[in-house]
Parts: C-alpha cells; structure tokens; sequence
C-alpha cells in the first residue's frame, strides 16, 4: 500500500485521525510483505544518503529493525524507548484495537530488546525534559 500506488495523503496518515485508521491494516499488510521479501529494506530507506554523525530512527516496530542497526552500525547504536502509562495513552485519545494494537508492528518490542535508554513520557515536561537531556549530554559525549 504505498502513497503513490494509492494516492494516499501522506500528512493525514501521519495525525491520529480516521483516515489513517481506515488504511492502518491495509498499510500493515504491505509492510509486512515488504519485510518478508527483505528484512532491511524499511531500515535501509532511512539511512539512505544520511551524513550526519548522529541520526534519530524514529519509530521502528520490530526486532529486525533493531538487528539490522546493530548488525550495520554496531557498538554507536544507542536505543531509546518511550513508554507511557496506559492511562495516559487513554487521555491521549488511544484505543486498542484487536488485530491492529496486539499486532508485531505494534508490540514487535516488548519483549527481546535490551534498551539502552527508557523515557518516560507520561505528561510531566520537567521530568520529560530532564531524561532528554541526560541522553543528549551521553551522545555528546560519544562524538
């Protein structure tokens, strides 16, 4: 399913409406095909043509993803995990949905990753702000 084989609105589908709910499975669908033909081939479209010394790789979904890092780029991978409460989720409008939210796109790294980084993002900016900047400051360092 991709935006230029159905002409799809690559802004909407980015918000948390009802356009991109009614693609969601669909959008899935093809990116597991996608995955299955070859395993590096999301990972490999995000890197391609970057030159800066620290990229931020938004967003993977699976353990694969995080593998391929790893197998590329070794010991400077660095992953970063964002959590917040359930209820939270729920303020933020978040609904479960089965066969969607219990699928490897959505829970792929629950379990089987060593996360260098945890942040919790549960509404306090203060704390929020205080996690990033003690990871900025360890990647500083690293350069």
């Amino acid at each position: 399913l991709s935006l230029q084989e159905h002409g799809l609105n690559f802004q909407r589908l980015l918000d948390a409406s009802a356009y991109k709910e009614t693609f969601r499975q669909d959008m899935i669908r093809w990116g597991e095909e996608k995955r299955r033909a070859d395993p590096g081939f999301f990972c490999r479209a995000a890197v391609e043509g970057a030159v800066h010394p620290v990229w931020v790789v938004s967003d993977t979904r699976r353990l694969s993803d995080v593998e391929w890092f790893r197998d590329a780029y070794g010991d400077v991978v660095q992953t970063v995990r964002v959590v917040a409460t359930e209820e939270t989720r729920k303020r933020r409008n978040w609904v479960f949905v089965t066969g969607v939210d219990d699928a490897e796109s959505e829970c792929g790294l629950d379990q089987g990753v060593a996360f260098d980084w945890v942040i919790t993002n549960d509404g306090d900016e203060l704390a929020l702000g205080k996690q990033l900047e003690v990871l900025l400051q360890s990647l500083h360092r690293s350069l």
